[in-house]
């Protein structure tokens, strides 16, 4: 991940950098444990770092002089600040770019020297030589130093990701756990690397694609480097989910399970130092983007998109209500009848064409939704395989690859489906003329195409990362159909309720601007910034108090790019006074959302945490329309940006009351 800098002591003012201390290779040895330079330890190493696999990596235990390392975790925890971060790639507390210690007052230099001696030791030209002779990567930079501390806490994670940006050649990870209370597997926390095949696409092509089950597991421990050769499309790895403690003395007796670590990068010479090659940055950027488009990747996605186009006279009425009586009786079968009333259509209507996205509970009959309850909770009691190949033995599929997305799911038409009310949901009722007209109706469009898929998302597990669409508008329709409680929707916790409908729904004017701003959309989640939950703090043994009201994620979010060039497109705040945020949903049962997704916009499902109470259930629908040319409407003229905003005075709709009668057929 590419780090901003922030401010490392609080409150410290940065002047201009000092140049960087080079250091002798005798004091540079010094401050490594004794006897890891001697010649058999280093091609001890070596032999294991060229036999390692899934690719190339090594451990080093014990690296640093114990010493030292304690003094560094003891002035960490004392003068360092973090940041809460989160993306659709990571949760972590992060400080600012270690290289910055440079440029640090005096008085708050002082109170970091252990921090400043460690960083110019692993930075140094023994130790970059020692890095060099293991990986063969060749010589590699001590000016340009790339580092910062990220702690993890119960509950954070960082996904699938190749490292691979800019000049990136060596990446590395050393372990400040409590070098007093060793860290247990169980925990979470581990750097987990994903196995890589070639596959040969349609035109003869070998594109290299990581598979979604990871093959190895390097738990954190106390004093301990891992690290391998940046590789596109090959160095895959992410860092487990640190797992909640069953209680707060659990917690207490474990230390807080607090992952601290400093994680960084070496880079390629830079100029002026040698092993300096001009151009060889820009080379090995425009290497890395065609090695991991060489073979044409998407091709090997799971699930593929399988649109349905639909006959022009297929959905074409010039009625304004088209459904007749037969059309009725056959979506009562599914459909809460409330919903399918002239004047409940229409006042969906209404509300979809201002906003854009609407949101309706109970949406299934309560029969149908009664049979579909009992089929999901009987499907989420079963255990499932931990293995992909074995999960595939069944109907259900994965989906892959894991730097864009893995969950379950099913297809219409699939092998191995069974009938049950999700098989019908999914083959039956979406998929019907009938609901296309009420869809057409409720959206005030006109359906050129479908597309199907019923996803699973299992906790500890699965999640889509951020991922832009690249044409005109579309429809995007999304039933909640999980059982479990707990996950911080409307309907279960009140009290979130007046934060959940501020960001839930926003005018169209900040969408399509925000959109626009975006361009095509193609996210970089892994190297941006994330949310703040207020000022950066020092992590502690009171950090069990932030993680008391546990997030286990599983929302789905719409988001827009921010109109700053300079900032990332898939940055994600959940803060209901940011606008960049267009709409959020949380996991939710009998719940439909329908959001007219526009080019550029980003679409993720939040990572699910192994806390959660079960698995994140949906069906998720691509409805392509017809454009249409927008009528005039009333609005408040925006004379700074020029873009007309909408009046956010009326009334949201979001679904009726309970007093209204939707049982009876």
């Amino acid at each position: 991940m590419k780090r901003k800098a922030d401010g490392l002591a609080d409150g410290k003012k940065q002047i201009n950098k000092r140049s960087k201390n080079t250091l002798s290779d005798e004091d540079a040895k010094a401050r490594f444990r004794k006897g890891l330079f001697d010649k058999a330890v280093l091609d001890k190493y070596t032999s294991q770092y060229a036999s390692s696999t899934p690719y190339k990596h090594s451990v080093i235990s014990e690296l640093v002089d114990d010493g030292l390392l304690r003094k560094v975790r003891t002035e960490i925890q004392a003068n360092v600040h973090f940041t809460p971060k989160e993306t659709d790639i990571y949760k972590i507390h992060q400080s600012g770019d270690l290289a910055n210690l440079d440029g640090l007052e005096d008085e708050a230099l002082a109170k970091l020297p252990s921090l400043l001696a460690l960083r110019d030791a692993l930075y140094s030209q023994a130790f970059r030589d020692y890095v060099s002779h293991i990986t063969g990567c060749g010589p590699l930079s001590g000016r340009k130093t790339d580092m910062a501390i990220n702690v993890y806490t119960p509950g954070c994670y960082l996904l699938c990701h190749d490292d691979v940006i800019g000049s990136r050649k060596v990446s590395y990870i050393l372990y400040l756990t409590d070098p007093d209370t060793p860290w247990q597997p169980e925990w979470g926390g581990a750097l987990r690397l994903f196995p890589v095949v070639d596959r040969k696409g349609k035109d003869g092509e070998v594109a290299k694609t990581p598979l979604p089950d990871v093959v190895k597991v390097i738990p954190p421990a106390w004093n301990q480097l891992a690290f391998f050769a940046v590789q596109p499309g090959e160095s895959f790895h992410d860092v487990e989910e640190v797992y909640h403690a069953a209680s707060k003395e659990e917690l207490e007796k474990n230390g807080g399970r607090i992952r601290m670590a400093i994680s960084g990068w070496f880079h390629i010479p830079q100029i002026g130092e040698d092993g300096y090659v001009e151009g060889a940055e820009e080379k090995a950027a425009q290497k890395s983007g065609l090695m991991q488009l060489q073979g044409n990747p998407d091709q090997h996605d799971r699930p593929q998109a399988k649109p349905v186009p639909v006959e022009k006279g297929d959905t074409e009425d010039g009625d304004d209500f088209p459904l007749d009586e037969a059309d009725l009786e056959f979506l009562l079968k599914y459909i809460a009848p409330t919903y399918l009333t002239p004047d409940t259509i229409e006042r969906a209507a209404d509300h979809f064409e201002e906003e854009f996205s609407i949101t309706l509970p109970d949406i299934l009959h309560p029969k149908f939704a009664e049979k579909l309850r009992s089929y999901v909770e009987s499907q989420e009691a079963k255990q499932l395989p931990e293995n992909s190949e074995e999960i595939e033995k069944s109907a259900w599929k994965v989906a892959r690859p894991p730097h864009k997305h893995r969950y379950l799911y099913l297809q219409p038409g699939q092998e191995k489906l069974e009938p049950s009310p999700l098989k019908e949901l999914l083959e039956v009722l979406l998929p019907s003329k009938q609901f296309r007209l009420w869809l057409q109706m409720a959206t005030r469009s006109t359906i050129e195409s479908y597309d199907l898929v019923a996803r699973r998302f299992r906790h500890g597990k699965d999640y889509t990362l951020a991922t832009g669409h690249d044409g005109k508008p579309r429809l995007e329709v999304n039933i909640g159909l999980t059982p479990t409680g707990g996950w911080g929707d409307v309907a279960e916790d009140d009290a979130d309720s007046e934060a959940s409908s501020d960001s839930e729904e926003q005018p169209r004017s900040k969408r399509g601007k925000k959109a626009a701003a975006n361009g095509k959309g193609k996210g970089k989640a892994d190297v941006a910034e994330a949310k703040s939950k207020g000022k950066g703090k020092a992590i502690d043994q009171d950090v069990e108090e932030e993680n008391e009201e546990e997030e286990v994620g599983g929302h789905e979010v719409y988001m827009a790019g921010d109109d700053d060039s300079n900032e990332d497109a898939a940055i994600y705040k959940s803060s209901a006074e940011d606008d960049n945020i267009l709409f959020f949903q949380a996991a939710a049962w009998n719940k439909m959302t329908i959001v007219l997704r526009d080019s550029g916009t980003l679409r993720f499902v939040k990572y699910v945490s192994a806390s959660a109470k079960g698995d994140r259930w949906d069906v998720s629908g691509t409805f392509e329309i017809e454009e249409q040319d927008e009528e005039p409407d009333e609005e408040v003229n925006d004379e700074a940006s020029g873009v007309g905003v909408l009046d956010e005075s009326e009334e949201e709709f979001n679904g009726f009351s309970d007093s209204v009668e939707s049982d009876s057929e």
